[in-house]
C-alpha cells in the first residue's frame, strides 16, 4: 500500500478528427443533460488540455501522448484506459467489446514495452475486457461485469495480477463499474449515489474481507477522480468541477489535507467516458 497512488507516467491519446463531427453517444454522458446532447470540438480540446497540464505540472508524470487515431469508427480512442490495466510492473492489455476498438491495443502494447512492462494480453475469443470496468483499490481487484466486460475477461485479470484476490460485481447498462466510483485514498472508495451505485458498493463490501472508507457523493459521474500520492505525503485528488456538480465537489472538502484539483469532463462525458477514461497511469520503477 506505500506505493498506492504513485505514479510516474501517463499515457494519453490526442483527439481523432472524427470527435466531434456527429458524435452522439445514448448512455451515462455525465452531465445531468439528456444524453446525445452535440459534443463540442473546440471545447473538447481545451479540457484535455487541461487534463494533460494537470498530469504533467501538478502530479509531476511524465506524459506519453500517443497519435490520434484517425481511423474511421475509432472517435472513442482518446477513452485509453479502456485498452490496459497496469498495476505495478505488470500491464495486461484488455479485449474491448467493441471489435474496431481493438485495432488500439498494438500502440499501446508498443509504449507498455518500451517501458519494460511485464505485459499479457487477452487472447481469448469469447472474453472482452474494458479496462473502465477494473478498479484496483491497492489491496485487491473489482471487475465490473458489463455490457463490455465478462467473466471470460475477468478471467485475465486474475491470471495476470496472481498476487492480488480479484472479484466480479455485476454492472446494469450502460454503465462502466468505474463509472460511478473510484479510489479517493489509499483506504477510501468514492461512490455515487444511484440505485446501480448503491448495490455495487453493496457487493463489493460483501465480497472483500477489508473495511473501506466510503465516501457518498450525490452524483454518479463526480464519483470517477484520480487520487495521486505526490512525494512521500501529499495526497491529490483531480475530480469533476463545482460548476458540473456543485454538490459533490463539496462532498470532497472532506477528505482532510488533500488538494483538490477541478478538472472540466463534460465533452468527454458525451462519448459515454469518465475523467480517469482520458489516461492510463503508471508507477514505472527505474532501473539504475
Amino acid at each position: 500500500m506505500s506505493s498506492f497512488g504513485k505514479y510516474t507516467h501517463a499515457i494519453v491519446r490526442e483527439i481523432p478528427a472524427a470527435v466531434g463531427q456527429k458524435e452522439r453517444e445514448e448512455g451515462e454522458d455525465g452531465t445531468g443533460s439528456a444524453s446525445g446532447s452535440e459534443l463540442d470540438a473546440a471545447k473538447l480540446h481545451r479540457q484535455l488540455g487541461v487534463y494533460t497540464g494537470i498530469l504533467r505540472q501538478k502530479l509531476g508524470l511524465q506524459v506519453i501522448e500517443l497519435p490520434a487515431s484517425d481511423e474511421p469508427g475509432l472517435p472513442h480512442s482518446l477513452c485509453v484506459e479502456d485498452i490496459a490495466v497496469v498495476q505495478g510492473d505488470t500491464a495486461l492489455l484488455s479485449r474491448p467489446w467493441d471489435p474496431i476498438r481493438r485495432k488500439e491495443v498494438e500502440t499501446v502494447k508498443c509504449i507498455l514495452e518500451e517501458l519494460k512492462l511485464r505485459v499479457y494480453e487477452v487472447k481469448d475469443e469469447k472474453a472482452t475486457l474494458d479496462g473502465s470496468d477494473v478498479l484496483f483499490t491497492g489491496r485487491e481487484f473489482f471487475v465490473g461485469i458489463s455490457k463490455w466486460t465478462n467473466l471470460k475477461g475477468a478471467e485475465f485479470v486474475a491470471a495476470a495480477f496472481k498476487d492480488f484476490t480479484v472479484s466480479v460485481v455485476q454492472v446494469p447498462e450502460p454503465h462502466h463499474l468505474k463509472s460511478f466510483c473510484s479510489m479517493g485514498g489509499p483506504n477510501t472508495i468514492v461512490v455515487g449515489s444511484s440505485e446501480a451505485a448503491r448495490k455495487a458498493i453493496k457487493a463489493m463490501e460483501q465480497l472483500t474481507d477489508y473495511q473501506y472508507d466510503k465516501l457518498s457523493v450525490p452524483d454518479d459521474s463526480a464519483a470517477n477522480c484520480i487520487y495521486a500520492r505526490v512525494g512521500n505525503k501529499s495526497n491529490f485528488l483531480v475530480h469533476r468541477t463545482a460548476e458540473e456538480f456543485p454538490e459533490s465537489s463539496t462532498a470532497f472538502k472532506k477528505l482532510p489535507d488533500y488538494t483538490l484539483i477541478p478538472s472540466a469532463c463534460t465533452e468527454v462525458a458525451k462519448l459515454g467516458a469518465a475523467l480517469s477514461s482520458c489516461s492510463i497511469l503508471i508507477n514505472k520503477k527505474y532501473e539504475f
